[in-house]
């Protein structure tokens, strides 16, 4: 395993970060596809055998169970000081504002319930999920602050944004002596390449840490075309971002399919090894030992730039999908895919 320091932070991180939406209560949550704590575990310990040493979960991973089991893991596998935490909090509910819990009340409350979950005093990474254009910025800003001088996190992140709110975001954060946001995750990988026009730009310039979700494109990315799993039979989101540009994106994964048999490795690795001269951490599911292994298998591999260039060639421009498609005032009242579930915040 490689490891890097984390953008402006002290943290040292596996260049491989895992990520744990695929593990919790499949009777519990938004998705039905997920792992039990058996198998969670199971794989949660051969990460950290292959060097992992950074876990990311969300309190809306399947009611707060995703923590729940990622926690335990560590607790038994692992030294506290030794793994990097990541979760991530969501915006108010329309109940919360109608209630008058404000911005900084919410993240108070949020962070708890997941160190609650997690059975630890501290996260790491606390992650903004997605921008809550329902509550001042200054509000959350203040609120991360709050909490990060308070012990119970030692650095923000935020994820599904554009690269206009990140930098408004730490410009207030400067401008009033706040925390900063150390890291973005977004939407970036392969097949759909976004991310490149503004915030890959921004992220270099501040030295931010760029830890995209969606790494693999929900197997896209790692599976033979005509291959399914139960995920990809199931997860109706990761349809409803993949499926209408599925024509276009085919010719890049027959690209993969091509090199990773040219070269004699797995699709996962070929995928991962570019999305690796991009990005600090990708955030890779797993489900199964071998994803996992595969994930680390790509840190060993390195791709030439003719090679780079030829997986590149085909990409053309993609519309917006997933949360990023409801980041707009417009839609802050619809519901979103994620929620806290049954937990009581």
């Amino acid at each position: 395993m490689q490891y890097i320091k984390f953008g402006n932070s002290d943290l040292t991180v596996s260049r491989i970060c895992m990520g744990c939406m695929g593990f919790g209560d499949a009777n519990n949550g938004q998705h039905s596809w997920t792992i039990d704590e058996e198998h969670s575990r199971e794989i949660i310990r051969r990460g950290l055998d292959l060097g992992v040493n950074f876990f990311d979960t969300a309190i809306a991973y399947q009611s707060g169970t995703s923590e729940q089991y990622l926690g335990r893991a560590l607790w038994e596998y692992a030294k506290r000081e030794d793994v990097v935490v990541a979760t991530k909090f969501l915006p108010r509910t329309q109940d919360d504002i109608r209630a008058g819990i404000t911005g900084q009340q919410h993240i108070e409350r949020m962070i708890n319930r997941s160190l609650a979950n997690l059975g630890i005093d501290y996260v790491d990474l606390y992650i903004y999920h997605m921008w809550d254009y329902e509550t001042p910025l200054y509000d959350i800003m203040e609120g991360l602050n709050n909490v990060v001088k308070a012990g119970k996190v030692r650095y923000i992140g935020i994820s599904n944004c554009f690269a206009y709110q990140l930098a408004k975001a730490n410009a207030l954060a400067e401008n009033e002596g706040f925390a900063k946001f150390v890291s973005v995750q977004g939407h970036y990988n392969l097949i759909f390449r976004e991310e490149e026009r503004e915030m890959a730009k921004l992220c270099r310039e501040d030295n931010i840490a760029m830890t995209p979700y969606s790494a693999l494109a929900g197997g896209r990315l790692s599976r033979l075309p005509g291959e399914t799993s139960k995920r990809l039979q199931e997860d109706s989101y990761a349809r409803l971002k993949y499926d209408d540009a599925a024509g276009q994106d085919s010719v890049i994964i027959d690209r993969v399919v091509k090199l990773a048999e040219d070269k004699g490795v797995s699709m996962t690795e070929i995928a991962l090894a570019w999305l690796l001269t991009k990005v600090t951490s990708p955030v890779v599911g797993a489900t199964k030992l071998h994803h996992i292994e595969g994930a680390a298998k790509a840190t060993e591999l390195e791709l030439s730039a003719e090679e780079l260039s030829y997986l590149e060639e085909p990409y053309v421009p993609h519309k917006l999908v997933g949360v990023m498609a409801q980041n707009t005032q417009a839609s802050a009242k619809e519901s979103h895919v994620w929620s806290a579930g049954n937990q009581k915040i």
